[in-house]
């Protein structure tokens, strides 16, 4: 068994609060220092708050120096946006799915909650997330096999109404009941009036150069990787592998992750928007369709995802194109790998799923076959259980996984980090959503890898794999700024 690298634990110093914003900071600001134990107790206090918009408050908090967290579903109009670190772990092991069930639980058993912890979106998120592989064997990784964190702010967002959740520490000699009154004052004296909207420099543009062809971003060796997956195929290897190809651009000013964030909510309003960072000035986002679980009032659903057409440039041809897809046996074929193995590891935790008929997932610029399971929870199955027997699923991977991992290894000459990974939230209801970190971008100052991934089965043409990646690449390179 790999032994667990775990970092020590956080020192608790409000004066790093939010250091560009005085006036939030000022208001929850202690004189005291002292270290976040498994015993410390945490106050999370939860308050209604007018409605802003979450990535507004990103922008005006978020540090490249501190660990954030943003999701968002356009179309369901929810968003939460997290900021600065009350409690965290880093972990560097094979058992990370493990360590970070132990390490969620004991947070959440030292966490009291106050102020409106009754009402939807209310009390204590913990934000995760993996990378694909548990270990990296490339030269270098940005992002630690799993990184879990409860944020000391967070703003919920569903329809009209906005919750503000501070996680404050509380020393031993501190009462609960006068930490949440001065909580409770502070936020209710907040002006929440500048993040309505986020700022935008209308001086903006997205002319970026693209990097010097390296041997990942070079169609032919994409094309020659194919054809090799394609002859492993062919002699029942494996049936599927999903190969990745990756895009280096590099921009004459640093890439502004908000404004990009934004163009991914206006442009791909039916898809997960995330982001997340490292602490180190690394940011990883991107818009996913493609949802790992959803976990509601013990109501679990995935998405089988597999299978895609573009989409036409006329409403016949749009129709002719998706009429071809749901009859392509090649795509089909990929598809049911996809189902087949997540009803398969949902059995095997003694659930019992069911499926929808197969069905169309539209987006803006392609579309998908698309699956969609459902199963009722057990009070005694955690999140990250279900989220370790699924991860990677063959729309990501392959078929069988242990192969398609291995030949992805050898095929792919860059480390996919997050792309692919569980990106997502637990809160202490046990309620979750975890997204697959696809059609994505690592972001470090001026320079961005773009992601993309294509399914390779018995059919596939690497020609027409590369112009399906050249698609999905195109899609993210447009929303950059």
């Amino acid at each position: 068994m790999t032994q667990s690298k775990i970092s020590m634990p956080v020192i608790f110093q409000t004066n790093d609060f939010i250091q560009n914003t005085r006036e939030l900071k000022s208001n929850f600001d202690h004189q005291e220092q002292f270290q976040v134990t498994d015993k410390t107790r945490i106050v999370s206090f939860s308050q209604k708050i007018p409605l802003i918009d979450p990535l507004a408050f990103l922008q005006q908090f978020a540090q490249p120096n501190s660990l954030h967290f943003y999701w968002e579903n356009p179309a369901k109009q929810e968003a939460i946006a997290a900021c600065g670190v009350t409690k965290k772990i880093t972990i560097k092991s094979r058992d990370r799915f493990t360590i970070a069930k132990d390490f969620i639980q004991t947070c959440l058993k030292q966490t009291i909650r106050k102020g409106e912890h009754n009402i939807t979106g209310s009390g204590p998120y913990i934000f995760c997330s993996f990378t694909f592989f548990p270990e990296c064997n490339k030269s270098y990784s940005p992002f630690p096999a799993a990184t879990i964190f409860l944020p000391r702010f967070q703003v919920v967002k569903k329809n009209k109404s906005c919750i503000f959740i501070v996680n404050l520490p509380v020393n031993s000699n501190e009462k609960t009941q006068t930490i949440t009154e001065e909580i409770r004052q502070k936020i209710a004296v907040f002006d929440w009036s500048n993040q309505e909207e986020i700022k935008i420099d209308l001086n903006l543009d997205n002319k970026f150069q693209k990097s010097n062809n390296s041997s990942q971003d070079n169609p032919n060796y994409f094309k020659s990787v194919v054809t090799s997956a394609l002859n492993s195929i062919a002699v029942d290897e494996l049936s599927k592998i999903v190969i990745a190809h990756t895009t280096d651009v590099h921009s004459p000013v640093p890439f502004r992750i908000i404004e990009s964030l934004n163009n991914l909510r206006q442009r791909h309003p039916d898809c997960y928007i995330f982001s997340t960072s490292n602490g180190k000035g690394q940011n990883f986002i991107g818009a996913s369709p493609e949802r790992l679980i959803s976990i509601q009032n013990q109501q679990l659903v995935t998405d089988a995802l597999a299978g895609s057409a573009p989409r036409g440039k006329t409403t016949a041809e749009d129709v002719q194109l998706a009429n071809l897809l749901l009859k392509s046996r090649k795509e089909k074929r990929e598809h049911q790998a996809v189902s087949d193995f997540l009803l398969k590891r949902l059995r095997q935790l003694d659930l019992k799923p069911q499926q929808l008929p197969l069905q169309l997932l539209q987006l803006s610029n392609i579309q998908h076959l698309w699956t969609p399971i459902y199963a009722h929870l057990p009070k005694d199955i955690d999140p990250l259980d279900i989220v370790a027997h699924l991860h990677p699923t063959p729309a990501v991977a392959g078929v069988s996984t242990e192969i398609a991992c291995e030949r992805i290894r050898c095929y792919e000459k860059f480390d996919r980090s997050l792309y692919a990974a569980p990106l997502g939230w637990v809160d202490h209801q046990s309620n979750c959503e975890f997204i697959v970190g696809i059609r994505s971008a690592l972001i470090d100052g001026d320079r961005a890898r773009l992601y993309a991934g294509a399914g390779i089965v018995s059919g596939s043409n690497p020609d027409k794999e590369f112009a399906e990646i050249q698609l999905k690449l195109q899609s993210l390179l447009k929303a950059l700024v």
